[in-house]
């Protein structure tokens, strides 16, 4: 499907660029892609994980979704088969995943499979959306494929079942949920990246907003609005002290996706970026070029993002890190006065009791680098 120079080749009806020879790492979360990178460099990581296939359930889904779904093609749901082959040309995928539409109410889509990618969607999805809202969800899972991220996905289904089953046996099923965690910590990086794969694909920043919206508040465009949404980002981000800080964590962790405001905008901030204006502009790492890319460098490339999140985040508990990692003293006495409220003297430390010693150490810290990130496949 490749062809020429990025940008040159337009699809009927509607101006989009496509990317001969795109690099996932173009529009992977720099979190997400720093682990696919590491991973994809261990030796024998390929062979380690198709040796499971035996082990994981892929060939009893295939066959579920064939006897008990309806595949997408010419003939059935054709207007979603035209999306699927746009998304590929787009993005350079050279062979077309298959594709199913499952009888679901609840609006989701998922990439999974191990020797290749399947693409499911709900009728719930189908229903709830317009065309180019559609036409980012298929980009979004297009992406998953291109990323490789159908193998992880798979191997979170096949974990979180099997968590279930040994609910019973206690320390099994902590080892178990530990691995889970971790998979549904990527994951939910993953999707980030998702995301920025079906703006570059359907081209069209409005139709995803809209498209997060619809999955957050339904079918009620008419009462939603682009820039309110945007706005509850910014409050979830900011708002509250260090008791709501630790609240979003623990909301967050058992979710195998980001929320759909922090979804919102960190797509909005990507698609202001710099780097998402380079990608349209045809300036992208190629797949030719992923063989060399360096471990090192995508670790700091991630490590750079943490830090930037951190200095720049409104979250109490990052301002906390910021001012621990600048040299602000006292973590213990800062907690403990956060959720007790008490306020503390300026220019001297307080004991137990509430008395200052009077001593300030002459010093300020400013901001400091630290490390944090906002953070299936499901829509």
């Amino acid at each position: 499907m490749t062809d020429g120079t990025a940008g040159t080749e337009r699809l009927p009806g509607r101006d989009r660029r496509r990317f001969p020879g795109i690099s996932s790492r173009a529009y992977e979360h720099p979190a997400d892609r720093s682990a696919l990178v590491a991973l994809r460099k261990l030796s024998g990581f390929d062979t380690v994980f198709k040796a499971l296939s035996g082990l994981l359930p892929e060939r009893s889904l295939r066959l579920l979704f064939l006897s008990d779904s309806v595949r997408v093609g010419d003939e059935q749901f054709a207007h979603l088969n035209v999306m699927l082959r746009d998304a590929c040309y787009i993005l350079d995928l050279e062979k077309v995943p298959p594709m199913y539409v499952k009888q679901d109410p609840q609006p989701t889509a998922m990439c999974i499979g191990l020797d290749e990618p399947i693409i499911v969607v709900s009728t719930g999805l189908v229903e709830l959306l317009d065309e180019e809202e559609m036409r980012a969800v298929v980009g979004h899972e297009v992406g998953h494929a291109l990323s490789g991220h159908a193998v992880y996905r798979t191997i979170l289904l096949f974990l979180t079942n099997l968590a279930l089953k040994v609910a019973w046996i206690p320390l099994g099923n902590v080892a178990i949920m530990a691995i889970v965690t971790a998979l549904r910590e990527w994951f939910r990086k993953s999707e980030l990246s998702a995301d920025r794969a079906g703006l570059l694909v359907g081209q069209d920043l409005q139709a995803s907003m809209r498209g997060l919206m619809k999955l957050a508040g339904g079918n009620h465009l008419h009462e939603m609005n682009v820039d309110a949404f945007l706005k509850q980002a910014e409050e979830y981000e900011a708002g509250g002290d260090l008791r709501d800080s630790v609240l979003k964590i623990m909301n967050v962790l058992p979710r195998s996706h980001p929320f759909t405001t922090v979804r919102a905008a960190e797509l909005k901030r990507w698609h202001d970026s710099r780097d998402f204006q380079r990608i349209m502009d045809g300036h992208y790492p190629r797949r030719e070029e992923d063989k060399d890319t360096s471990v090192s460098d995508s670790f700091r490339q991630s490590a750079d993002h943490y830090a930037s999140s951190v200095k720049n985040s409104k979250d109490p508990l990052m301002g906390l890190v910021r001012d621990i990692a600048g040299g602000a003293g006292d973590l213990g006495g800062r907690l403990r006065d956060t959720f007790t409220g008490r306020s503390r003297p300026s220019g001297g430390n307080t004991d137990g009791n509430g008395n200052g010693n009077g001593n300030g150490n002459g010093s300020e810290g400013g901001d400091g680098d630290g490390g944090g990130s906002t953070g299936a496949s499901g829509r």
